[in-house]
This record gives structure tokens, sequence and C-alpha cells, in this order.
């Protein structure tokens, strides 16, 4: 789980920065209406500032994040006859997709595998891991590739980021009227907000962060059926049923470093709910059905 871990986390910390900000400006003030009751129209726009402020600041950042992350090192100028084939492979089917041409980028790791994102379809990063280039054919690692141009095509890094300035606005809008109610019913606050208040709303915006991540995990996995497609189209559907074959063919899922699980091609085996990607069997099925 490497690429929704990083987007994840890096979404997390600028939502963290970015309320203390707001708390230390005095914006908070404003959602106590005359330290009664909530004002609910202004805890939305804060909810909504804070929660696509971190999404949309961690898409914008993803490139950069990805290759410090990952020490992915893009190529600029060939050094050897795989990463030409590499440049050639990406720039043919990113044609065939009708994207501008990716940063193609290999990074040292053991596990095959392989990731994209970047801000919009006309600027993304497609990197591949050493493993993925010594353990797959070149016919497998071609449809890996259409598979990450899939979801570049796809738009899935920006829809990715909207869904989750969604959810996080929600979580942040829900978590403080949950605090505000058990403040007022519970404790019987009267004017302001006690500890209760604020112990109770971080407490509830785990809880709530811990059930959106569910929705986001379902969003990741259907983007991924839609992305073995793109692969079987850009290469063929033999192609990307073996590569998936051959991923499943490993004794342990292969893996990218947590932040950037949701754009690479292996998944994680966490319980169904919070799983960034399908199972590979329930893939390999579906391409064999289409194919």
């Amino acid at each position: 789980m490497k690429r929704i871990a990083l987007f994840l986390m890096t979404n997390l910390a600028i939502i963290f920065v970015l309320s203390i900000t707001l708390r230390l400006l005095g914006v908070e003030s404003i959602l106590d209406q005359q330290g009664v009751d909530l004002n609910l129209n202004s805890l939305l726009v804060f909810a909504a500032v804070i929660g696509f402020g971190g999404s949309l600041i961690s898409l914008a950042m993803s490139k950069w994040t990805a290759k410090r992350m990952t020490g992915a090192q893009v190529i600029t100028r060939p050094s050897n006859a795989t990463e030409q084939w590499l440049l050639q492979t990406v720039e043919r089917q990113a044609q065939a997709a009708g994207i501008g041409m990716p940063e193609v980028a290999v990074y040292d790791a053991p596990d095959p595998n392989a990731f994209a994102t970047g801000w919009n379809r006309n600027d993304a990063l497609v990197a591949v891991s050493t493993g993925l280039l010594r353990s797959m054919t070149e016919d497998e690692v071609e449809a890996v590739l259409g598979h990450e141009i899939g979801h570049v095509a796809n738009g899935d890094m920006v829809t990715l980021a909207l869904i989750q300035g969604v959810v996080n606005t929600f979580v942040i809008f829900l978590s403080r009227v949950i605090g505000h109610l058990v403040d007022r019913v519970v404790f019987k606050t009267e004017r302001g907000h006690g500890p209760a208040f604020w112990i109770t709303s971080i407490v509830a915006e785990i809880v709530l962060g811990i059930l959106a991540s569910m929705i986001v995990a379902w969003f990741s996995r259907q983007r991924e059926f839609r992305a073995d497609a793109a692969g079987a189209h850009l290469a063929s559907p033999n192609k990307m049923i073996s590569a998936l074959q051959r991923l499943q063919s490993f004794s342990g899922q292969p893996h990218l470093p947590d932040q950037m699980a949701a754009f690479g091609i292996s998944g994680t085996t966490l319980a169904g709910l919070f799983r960034s990607h399908p199972p590979l069997e329930q893939r390999i099925a579906v391409l064999k059905r289409y194919s």
C-alpha cells in the first residue's frame, strides 16, 4: 500500500497544520455562535477549507512526495536499453490513451511493483521498481505500464483527491457536531466549549476517519478493475493476465511503501473493507471473463 498511504499521510499532515493555524488565528471561534450554539454554516465552510485543503495540497505535492518517499530516479537520458524501452513504451501508451507524456522513473526496491501519480493526466509520473524489471517479462512489464497509464488517463488521482476532500469535510464537520452535543447534553456546558468538546471531537474524528476510509478503499478497488481493463487494451488481455498471475505467484504480496499503495499494481491483504486493491484472483477472473 504505497500510494494511498503516501497521499493520506501528506493529507493528514496538511489537515493538522491547517487546523492548528486556523485555530491560532482565532477562526474556530466563529463556529460557536454567541458562545451557545454551533454556527453550522461557518462550521461547514471551516470543515471544507480544512478537508479539501489537505487533499488538494497533497495532490499538488504528489509527484514531489512520491519521488522522495521512494527514491525514484526520473529517466531523462536513457542509460541502457531497458530505460530506452521503458520510455518508448510509456510514450506509445500515453499517445494511445490521449494523455501527455508522463515522467518515467525507476526506484530501487526488491518487490515487483509500479505506481503512477500526479496532479493531472498531462503532468503525471509513472515509476517501476527494479524488482519488477528483474522478475517480469517484457510483455508483463508492458501490461503493468498500461495499467498505470490507465490510472492516469482515467483521472484517478484527481478523483481520489476530490473524494478524500468530501470525506475529510464531513469527518471534521460531524466530529465537531458530536463534540458539541456531548458537551451540551452530557456535560451540561452552557456557554463556550469545555474539555469534553475537544476530547469528544478528537475521538469522533478518529472513529469517523476510520469508517470514512472504507469509502476511499471501495473507490480504490473499483478503479483497479478499470486500470486492469486499460492495461489489457494498451498491451493485451493475455499480457495483463500474465502480469497479475506473476504477482500472484510470489510467496508474499508485493508492496509499495504504505504511502503509495492506492495507485500501485498490487494490494494488501488487510480486512476486505479496507483493501485498496481487490484480490488478484478476482482481478484475473474479471479479465478472463471479458478477454
